[in-house]
């Protein structure tokens, strides 16, 4: 007999950031992931907000992966209520706590003394509450049975497959955030083709990007013509995948003889010490991150020293959004120098610094100053580590003879709801886009 789970969406509704979705059945309850909306300070306010649901009456939290719109909740709902279990693979644990760790040096600096919505007792407490899993091993939260599957976005992302003990197998799939495979560092997305009910990222769900070798031949024509006219490069990348990639791919055209071996700053703690867990669990492939013209600048004093130097370089630093960090310092220092350029690489959300400079906004303002903008502005989507439209939809086909529903999610209004009507026409599946605090009840 078909049991209803209900399924109640919380964050990334028709958007990318705050995902956090609610299943229940049978007075049990467990959430997939709880993290930060960002990209504004309406998005920032939204994080003080009390949960839509009681945080003490939570079994088990299931963590995809690290990155702060998955995770940057967590404390608050530890200290909220939450005294239950929280799941993810152990890279995703390990990196989770230098993340909030970090996010909260972050967030005690911009609010100045007002309070925050947790402390680093809660980051303890959340930590002291998690526990790792592997891939494929299966676990069981109440009537919910759980296996975690390898989404190939970062170093630990996962999907979640919850299915209930006692039903005839039928499987809800929650694909977290997937990769764009092939990538370097990670092993390729999983295939699942026996997903009865989806809940599916649309990041890029209405744009194709460009090819492996088009963004790396992009990358290298960027380099080159930036040296070539003296000027600093500047890439801000999130400190978890996408520096480590950016990092793989400078090593490599520099050992090949094919960019000149200038200097290459790491300017982002959390990008340093992100890099040794990577390191860890590559194993031999870690050597990868160190090469002579890589220099790691850990402190405040070493960053403020790459401001003396004048030489053509490359400057790696957080935020991947112009959001916040180091890169703000060397953005005020470089937009106005026409031999300088940007390279955007991450995912820009709307309201971030980042896309108004890919918008071509000319006069913008970083850390209290106007700023004009002489620099190139440049963007490479082909090292998203999020699938485009084809790849999402290839993701989704594979399971097509047996879905009944699909809920897309992470994706802001416009690929979001594209990407419910290619599923709708071309697959003919039920897609729907959940609002935020919609719930749906599903036979399962």
């Amino acid at each position: 007999m078909d049991k209803k789970v209900k399924i109640s969406f919380y964050g990334a509704c028709q958007e990318v950031t705050g995902s956090n979705y609610l299943l229940e059945y049978n007075g049990k309850k467990i959430l997939i992931d709880c993290g930060f909306f960002q990209g504004s300070k309406i998005n920032d306010e939204r994080n003080e907000e009390p949960f839509l649901y009681d945080p003490k009456d939570i079994e088990a939290l299931i963590v995809t992966h690290a990155h702060l719109d998955h995770i940057g909740r967590i404390p608050k709902l530890v200290k909220d209520g939450f005294k239950g279990k929280i799941y993810s693979t152990l890279p995703t644990k390990e990196l989770s706590e230098l993340m909030l760790l970090d996010s909260l040096g972050v967030m005690s600096k911009e609010k100045k003394g007002s309070e925050l919505i947790y402390g680093e007792n809660e980051i303890k407490r959340s930590m002291l509450l998690w526990q790792d899993v592997s891939y494929h091993e299966e676990f069981m939260i109440g009537p919910f049975k759980i296996i975690l599957k390898d989404a190939g976005h970062i170093l630990g992302s996962a999907m979640v497959e919850v299915s209930l003990d006692s039903s005839d197998g039928k499987k809800i799939l929650f694909s977290g955030d997937l990769g764009n495979s092939p990538e370097p560092l990670l092993n390729d997305t999983e295939k699942v083709f026996d997903a009865d009910y989806m809940v599916v990222e649309s990041t890029y769900g209405d744009s194709i990007h460009e090819t492996k070798e088009e963004s790396n031949l992009k990358l290298e024509r960027i380099i080159e013509d930036t040296i070539n006219r003296n000027g600093t490069l500047m890439i801000p990348a999130f400190s978890l995948e996408r520096s480590q990639v950016i990092i793989f791919l400078i090593h490599k055209l520099m050992d090949e003889g094919r960019i000149p071996k200038v200097e290459v700053f790491l300017d982002s703690p959390l990008s340093i010490n992100a890099t040794k867990i990577y390191s860890r669990f590559l194993g031999e492939r870690g050597d990868i991150f160190n090469f002579p013209n890589l220099k790691k600048t850990l402190t405040s004093e070493e960053s403020h020293q790459i401001d003396l130097n004048k030489n053509p370089k490359i400057i790696i630093a957080g935020s991947g959004m112009c959001n916040g960090g180091r890169i703000l310092r060397h953005l005020v220092n470089y937009l106005p120098d026409a031999k300088s350029t940007l390279l955007l690489v991450s995912f820009q959300a709307a309201g971030s610094l980042g896309r108004q400079l890919i918008e071509g906004e000319k006069l913008v303002k970083i850390l209290d100053q106007k700023v004009f903008v002489s620099a190139r502005i440049e963007s490479i989507e082909g090292f998203s580590s999020h699938p485009d439209s084809k790849l999402l939809y290839d993701f989704v086909s594979n399971s097509a003879d047996k879905l009944k529903k699909v809920f897309v999610v992470h994706g802001e209004l416009k690929p979001n709801l594209f990407f419910v009507q290619k599923l709708r026409d071309n697959l003919g599946v039920n897609a729907v886009s959940p609002k935020f605090g919609e719930s749906f009840e599903i036979e399962i």
